[in-house]
């Protein structure tokens, strides 16, 4: 008999800088963290996308940039216990763009209601706790992190 493994749910997130600053988006009316700040995130649309290949599309998808796969950098990896009600066990990958095409914009008003560049030193009281948790890794050069355990 052939035993199930353990699944995690593999999330990626962008990173965007410019001028001591990072793009956040708050988000609205997804049933997660809504009215809070995080980065532009999304999952892997089926078994043969890559974890590049989503942070590209889920770039263009929600922030309206272009990107190619050579200009992200893998800058952080975090294991995290999504907390209540769910309860599941994530991996998510923090990819930084070296580059891209494109002014960032609300793509998806449905679903983001506020984009912004921050500076590192002032992140919003409403930012969700484990993204400021990697911000403060990232700015430390801290390539991995757990949360939530």
């Amino acid at each position: 008999m052939i035993k199930e493994r353990f699944k995690l749910i593999p999330t990626v997130y962008l990173i965007l800088t410019k001028d001591n600053k990072i793009l956040l988006s708050r988000r609205y009316n997804t049933g997660f963290h809504d009215g809070e700040y995080s980065l532009p995130a999304g999952h892997l649309h089926g078994e043969n996308e890559t974890l590049k290949q989503a942070m590209v599309r889920e770039a263009k998808e929600e922030v309206g940039v272009e990107m190619d796969l050579a200009d992200l950098e893998l800058v952080h990896v975090m294991h995290r216990r999504q907390q209540e009600p769910t309860n599941e066990r994530r991996v998510n990958f923090f990819f930084m763009a070296k580059k891209w095409k494109g002014e960032p914009r609300i793509v998806e008003p449905n679903k983001c209601d506020d984009l912004r560049w921050v500076e590192f030193g002032k992140m919003p009281n409403n930012t969700i706790h484990y993204i400021k948790q990697v911000i403060n890794c990232f700015r430390n050069n801290i390539t991995y992190s757990e949360y939530g355990f």
